[in-house]
């Protein structure tokens, strides 16, 4: 991630919020400068080392930038958007439906959950058809933490 900035998620209750939602974009403003400083640092560290060791410039110069993001990044915050690749079986599936659709999950991955569970009831209606929090066709899972809103949740996703 060289780009120039990094790309972050603004909680919603930040978001509605101007006075929060300023101070959020602020401290994201002050750990990219901060990234860019270390990144820029360490690859000029990372290159110097790399030359010393008889590496070809062009490829210490590559091996460098690589170096310096990987530990550059560290100073990221946790709001920072990441990309990832996931593979899952249907039964695994059907157990992340289970847990993560709940509404005691935490907001960013329910949100994830749910849409992928769209996505899944669209592509293959039958195997998918129960999918959904624990609550949807049995107790729930949370026990006496329960949201205690199962009539609700259950309708919500029998008509997803």
């Amino acid at each position: 991630m060289r780009e120039g900035s990094f790309d972050f998620v603004v909680p919603t209750a930040i978001r509605e919020d101007d006075e929060m939602k300023n101070i959020f974009l602020q401290a994201m403003e002050e750990q990219q400068k901060a990234y860019d400083v270390l990144a820029d640092k360490l690859k000029e560290k990372h290159l110097e080392t790399l030359l010393e060791q008889g590496m070809a410039k062009k490829k210490a110069e590559a091996s460098a930038e690589k170096m310096a993001i990987e530990d550059a990044r560290y100073v990221l915050p946790n709001a920072c958007e990441t990309k990832i690749v996931v593979t899952m079986n249907v039964r695994t599936l059907l157990h992340f439906f289970n847990v993560r659709c709940c509404n005691r999950a935490q907001w960013e991955i329910q949100h994830l959950a749910v849409e992928m569970l769209k996505l899944c009831k669209k592509t293959a209606p039958r195997l998918f058809h129960f999918a959904g929090p624990d609550c949807v066709n049995g107790p729930c899972g949370e026990g006496a933490m329960s949201c205690g809103k199962m009539k609700e949740v259950e309708a919500y996703f029998k008509n997803l």
